[in-house]
């Protein structure tokens, strides 16, 4: 193993050897065997030690092991001493020659993560993917701090049963190299497909991504069909071979290279974007989020030359460099100038808050407050919102406010009495579309910053909390549910405290004000309204569906985007929303004879078990990372109050 300056053109004399375990640790190599994988320990170079993932050499011919081997620097990280070694993980040996995998990275939790592939030949002859007591195929992860050689983490999927305990994942035919977003901690993979479909996964604790059954989104061996496996988690992007050009050989050759997240500063379009490559034929993609969907973006189409992805690297700037099989080491950099980003950088900046006090909205802005507001993590929020002069308000036929271009939505976030984050929402002028911006608050209150993509952040109280890309704004504002979630005649028929004290109903405040374009299709009285779904008392169902409607059907409603069908829409009858009674479509979660809804039986019902959960089957999916304990005890009292479906 080399190293050498960061530079364009390193001498030779600047290439060093850092550690050479060829010979002292038996590597076997050629194909896909050999060093396959290095990681430092977490706290380098407070901690000198590193970690290599290599295949090791069994004797009389016997097919090798899949190794991880520490070694420590004896001379403060320039060098690593290769007689130091003491192995970690030494438990796999490899049925075929192909597929021996080995990436392995520390996540920001400070466990090793390993990936190994399926053991090889072709459509997985063992069946491992799916074999929780086999390792192939699998995503490891390790506590390498607590003991020797590793100790299991303690939420590891199987780590009371159930599967062999280092498992983190499973369902993966090739997982070729694997990464952290360095902001949000977020595991990508890029997983090598069979004959038909090369993917791109984001990998949670506890998810099986459907091989080998599926292959991408499709079932293994008829790309006609979709993969309906149970449970399985869908790629989040895939490519079909023969989509790329070049000769038919070269069609059935495509084999995906997994990249990073980009938080660099040299290509700012492209912040948070994952890219990733295509070993055969050179192309590099970034994968972004448009209107709530993952599309990717070719930025090189060099099939024939000699590029080869095999892997991508990034530096401590958060820039993402290629490496090539044939030979070079290529910086992700843009072409022609870069467009700047003109949106204000601070929240001061944006003339929709007092600049002198960000925290207050600026003159013009009105307040408001849903009934059933969605739930955030705990947070308490303050809402405003701002129309063009001389611009009105529209209804839809479903009670939703339809906004003029120009309009702007303003939210603030506070944990405890700490206000951590601020949020527009705007329509732009140009073409009518809606565009989301994530402001984050510095320590002192005083000020808050764009971000240019997600982030998760510790606020204090042991408690992360989560900022969205301007992308992930649309996984829950979607075009389905209007756009603007909390602006419909339901949740703002009710009474709101304005900043002069004075209590009046929402709706009735805002036809006088004047911001409706035709009046209201009645009085407030007639109208109807959703509840407080955690206010004492009340009727249980009211409850349970205001809830539902504000934090489920912005995309479980028609043309939500999801795979459900279900319809949590407060407006839609339980017995049409298609899930009292209904079996789930992805998976029953190990609840046997688990319906989404089961009448009477929480723990019978899909529906209690996501609530409850923040692992891989959380819902709603993301930006929350701590349960709604008042919210779930609602919806656990409403299906116990069911004695049916209608």
């Amino acid at each position: 193993m080399k190293v050498f300056p960061n530079k364009p053109d390193p001498e030779p004399a600047d290439v060093k050897t850092f550690i050479d375990v060829t010979t002292t640790h038996q590597v076997d190599y050629g194909g896909e065997k050999g060093l396959l994988g290095l990681a430092f320990h977490p706290k380098w170079p407070a901690t000198q030690t590193i970690f290599l993932s290599y295949t090791k050499k069994s004797g009389n011919g016997e097919k090798p092991f899949s190794r991880i081997t520490k070694f420590t620097s004896k001379d403060n990280g320039v060098t690593a001493d290769n007689t130091s070694g003491v192995d970690v993980f030494d438990k796999v040996q490899q049925p075929y020659s192909n597929h021996n995998g080995g990436f392995i990275a520390f996540g920001k939790d400070g466990y090793l993560y390993y990936a190994l592939g399926d053991g090889g030949a072709g459509n997985d002859p063992l069946g491992s993917g799916q074999d929780k007591n086999s390792y192939l195929g699998k995503i490891l992860r390790f506590d390498i701090d607590k003991v020797s050689p590793y100790a299991i983490p303690p939420d590891n999927p199987f780590a009371s049963g159930g599967g062999k305990p280092e498992i983190f994942a499973y369902g993966l035919r090739n997982p070729w190299r694997f990464s952290f977003d360095r902001d949000t901690g977020d595991l990508w993979a890029g997983d090598v497909g069979q004959d038909a479909w090369e993917e791109v996964d984001k990998i949670q604790l506890g998810g099986n991504y459907g091989w080998n059954t599926c292959e991408g989104t499709h079932l293994r061996g008829d790309a006609t069909k979709p993969c309906t496996l149970a449970g399985a988690i869908s790629a989040l992007a895939e490519y079909q071979h023969g989509s790329l050009g070049g000769s038919d050989a070269i069609k059935n050759q495509a084999s995906i290279t997994g990249g990073y997240v980009y938080r660099g500063t040299l290509n700012p379009s492209f912040a948070g974007a994952y890219f990733y490559g295509d070993f055969v034929h050179g192309q590099i993609w970034a994968l972004q989020q448009v209107d709530g969907k993952y599309v990717p973006k070719l930025l090189t189409d060099v099939g024939g030359s000699s590029l080869s992805p095999s892997s991508f690297g990034q530096d401590l700037a958060g820039e993402v460099y290629v490496v090539s099989y044939g030979g070079g080491i290529y910086q992700i950099s843009p072409k022609g100038a870069v467009v700047p980003d003109t949106f204000p950088k601070l929240l001061s900046q944006t003339g929709c808050v007092d600049p002198q006090n960000p925290k207050m909205p600026a003159a013009g802005l009105i307040p408001y407050g849903p009934v059933s507001p969605l739930w955030s993590d705990g947070a308490e929020k303050q809402r405003w919102f701002a129309l063009p002069d001389g611009s009105t308000i529209d209804f839809k036929e479903d009670g939703d406010f339809d906004f003029p271009k120009g309009t702007v939505l303003v939210k603030s976030f506070y944990v405890g009495s700490k206000i951590v984050e601020t949020r527009l929402f705007m329509r732009h002028n140009e073409n009518g579309e809606w565009g989301g911006y994530t402001y984050e608050w510095n320590d002192t209150e005083t000020d808050a910053t764009l971000l240019p993509s997600s982030k998760l952040r510790d606020v204090g109280n042991g408690q992360n909390w989560y900022y969205p890309s301007r992308g992930e704004c649309f996984a829950c504002h979607t075009n389905a549910a209007g756009r603007s979630l909390g602006l419909e005649i339901m949740q703002l028929n009710s009474d709101f405290v304005y900043p002069n004290n004075r209590l009046s109903n929402q709706l009735a405040t805002f036809e006088h004000i004047g911001v409706f374009t035709t009046p209201l299709p009645g009085a407030p009285t007639s109208l109807g309204a959703l509840t407080n779904p955690t206010a004492e008392g009340g009727d249980p169902t009211m409850r349970a569906r205001s809830y539902l409607h504000s934090n489920c059907s912005n995309c479980h409603r028609p043309e939500g985007g999801t795979r459900s069908e279900q319809d949590w829409r407060y407006s839609t009858a339980l017995s049409a929303g298609k899930a009292c009674n209904q079996d789930p479509a992805l998976g029953d979660l190990g609840i046997t004879g688990g319906k989404i809804v089961f009448p009477g039986d929480p723990t019978k019902s899909i529906l209690s078990k996501r609530m409850h959960s923040l692992d891989v089957n959380r819902m709603p999916p993301l930006g929350t990372r701590v349960v709604d304990a008042k919210g779930s005890q609602v919806i656990d009292d409403w299906i116990k109050s069911l004695t049916s479906c209608n």
